[in-house]
C-alpha cells in the first residue's frame, strides 16, 4: 500500500476524530458549569453526589468509562448496543469525563474571584444571576482559559482512546493498517495529524486568550 493510500484512508478516519472532538467540547464545556453549580450547591445530598461523581471520573481510566457506558447497558439490562448506540456511548462517556474535570476547573477561576466583588455588586442593585453573568463569569473565563486549553489539546489526544470499543476512527485504521501491512507508517502520519490537530487549537486558544487580556 502506497504512502497516498494510506494518508487518504487516515484523512478519511480524521473526520470521525474531528466529530468526536467537536461533539465532545460542545456538551462537556456548559455541562461543567452545570456540574459545578450541583458541587456548589447548599442542598447537601446533591452536593455530596456530585463529589462523588467527580471523584469517580477523575479517578478511573477513560478508556474503563467508555468500555462502561458501551457494555453496561447489556450487562445491566440486556440492552441492544448494537446499531448507532456505539458512537453514542463514546460522546456519552467521553463528556461525562470532560464535564467532571472542566467543573473543577471553573471552579478554581470562580473561587479566585474576590468576595468584595459579590458585596459590590450586591450594593448596587445587581441580582445573583446577573451578577454571575456580567460581571464574574467575563472575569472567569480569562483565569481558567490556560486550563481549559490544556484539557481541550488532551481531548485531541483522548479521541483515540475510542478504539477500545472498536469505532473506527484514525487511530483504528492506523493499527489496521499497520498490522496488515507490517509498517509503522500509519503510526507516524496518524501521530503527525494528531500533532497539526494540536497546533491548530494552541493556536486559536492563544487568539483568544490574547482578546481577553484587558489589562495589557
Amino acid at each position: 500500500m502506497s504512502f497516498q493510500v494510506m494518508f487518504l484512508q487516515l484523512l478519511s478516519g480524521f473526520g470521525q476524530t474531528c466529530l468526536i472532538f467537536f461533539l465532545v467540547l460542545a456538551i462537556s464545556l456548559p455541562l461543567g458549569m452545570l456540574v459545578y453549580f450541583g458541587r456548589a450547591s447548599r442542598f447537601k445530598l446533591l452536593s455530596i453526589v456530585i463529589r462523588v461523581y467527580i471523584s469517580i471520573m477523575r479517578g478511573t481510566p477513560l478508556m474503563l468509562q467508555l468500555l462502561f457506558w458501551y457494555f453496561g447497558p447489556y450487562y445491566l439490562w440486556h440492552g441492544n448496543i448494537g446499531g448507532p448506540y456505539k458512537f453514542i456511548a463514546i460522546i456519552l462517556g467521553c463528556s461525562v469525563n470532560y464535564a467532571a474535570y472542566f467543573a473543577e476547573i471553573y471552579r478554581s477561576g470562580i473561587e479566585a474571584i474576590p468576595k468584595g466583588q459579590y458585596e459590590a455588586a450586591q450594593m448596587l442593585g445587581y441580582t445573583k444571576t446577573a451578577t454571575f453573568l456580567h460581571i464574574i463569569l467575563p472575569q472567569v473565563v480569562k483565569i481558567v482559559l490556560p486550563s481549559v486549553t490544556n484539557e481541550v489539546i488532551t481531548l485531541v489526544k483522548d479521541t483515540s482512546l475510542v478504539y477500545s470499543v472498536s469505532y473506527i476512527e484514525m487511530f483504528a485504521l492506523a493499527k489496521q493498517i499497520a498490522a496488515a501491512q507490517t509498517t509503522i507508517i500509519p503510526f507516524v502520519i496518524a501521530g503527525a495529524f494528531y500533532y497539526v490537530f494540536n497546533v491548530i487549537v494552541a493556536h486559536v486558544m492563544g487568539r483568544i486568550e490574547k482578546r481577553l487580556s484587558y489589562y495589557r
